[in-house]
């Protein structure tokens, strides 16, 4: 049996932009789609009264859940879809879904986020604690039409990329689309130009290696190390690898204008229950052109 996408819906905005990208992401994948609305409304207005009235947050909610699937269907007849409303905090409601969903999905936004945040609470926390992938929607109308074609992913660490580049992969490959990898590299302030490389140094007569051609074989070494295994899989997926020396969330950020998926690696560590987001994947989530897939790797 597949695994759903869950979807965490509220009726905000951003929401319904999420359920949106996440019937073309279903289709394209052959996934179910699972919308989860969670709210407190039995903590905060006490058990229903006897008969048939109902607390206003459940009728909000049970609406609320039912427009978004009603969008769902409309949207893309042939994808199966259910819901359900949840008594629970949203963040813990999603954590929950997670061992049993495919990717959790939320929007940038939702009801109730302040003036002025770039990303709502809820989905920084799941992005920054879920054990499987989180897809935060966000960007501009080309990144969430998937009109450029091309899906970016940022490479780390090959030991901590496995999950990530898999799934880029799988992501290429359903929408036939170029997987953009990119590693992004820094010379330490501390080198000069004529500095000698001590990995490629191998006597007193060997004459001096550039740092900077040394970071960059290193880097090109890494993509090769992370993307081996993955691209044998999918052979028809059409990868083009680049390093680039700069800061690796200023590099993505840039390129996300030219994306409509980027995916980026994130450590998980067992019993570490605080948040968890590297520079990199906090600044794409607030700011990124296009949807950003924010993909763990247990170490």
């Amino acid at each position: 049996m597949e695994l759903p996408l869950v979807v965490g819906v509220d009726g905000s905005d951003g929401s319904l932009l999420a359920v949106d990208w996440a019937v073309g992401e279903a289709a394209r994948h052959g996934l179910p789609l699972r919308l989860v609305y969670a709210s407190l409304w039995e903590r905060y207005e006490g058990a229903a009264p006897p008969g048939d009235e109902r607390p206003s947050e459940q009728l909000m909610a049970e609406a609320v859940v039912a427009d978004a699937v009603e969008r769902a269907r409309r949207r893309d007849p042939d994808v199966k879809v259910s819901a359900e409303v949840v008594p629970d905090e949203a963040s813990n409601a999603l954590l929950r879904e997670g061992p049993g969903a495919y990717a959790l999905v939320t929007g940038s936004r939702g009801r109730g986020v302040l003036s002025g945040l770039l990303l709502g609470s809820v989905s920084l926390a799941v992005a920054a604690r879920a054990h499987c992938p989180v897809i935060v929607v966000r960007g501009d109308k080309a990144g969430l039409a998937g009109s450029h074609e091309r899906i970016l992913l940022g490479v780390d660490d090959a030991a901590t990329a496995g999950e990530a580049v898999r799934f880029a992969f799988r992501e290429a490959e359903a929408r036939g689309c170029v997987l953009d990898v990119v590693r992004a590299w820094r010379r330490p302030a501390h080198e000069t130009a004529d500095q000698v490389s001590p990995d490629l140094v191998r006597g007193e007569s060997q004459p001096a290696v550039n740092p900077a051609h040394d970071h960059e074989r290193q880097a090109s070494a890494l993509l090769d190390a992370a993307l081996h295994d993955a691209a044998t899989d999918h052979p028809a997926v059409r990868v083009r690898r680049t390093t680039v020396e700069g800061p690796a969330r200023r590099v993505l950020l840039h390129r996300s204008a030219a994306a409509d998926l980027v995916v980026v690696g994130a450590q998980r560590r067992s019993g570490h229950f605080g948040l968890q987001l590297g520079r990199v994947a906090h600044t794409l989530l607030h700011h990124a052109a296009c949807p950003v897939a924010v993909v763990p790797q247990r170490v």
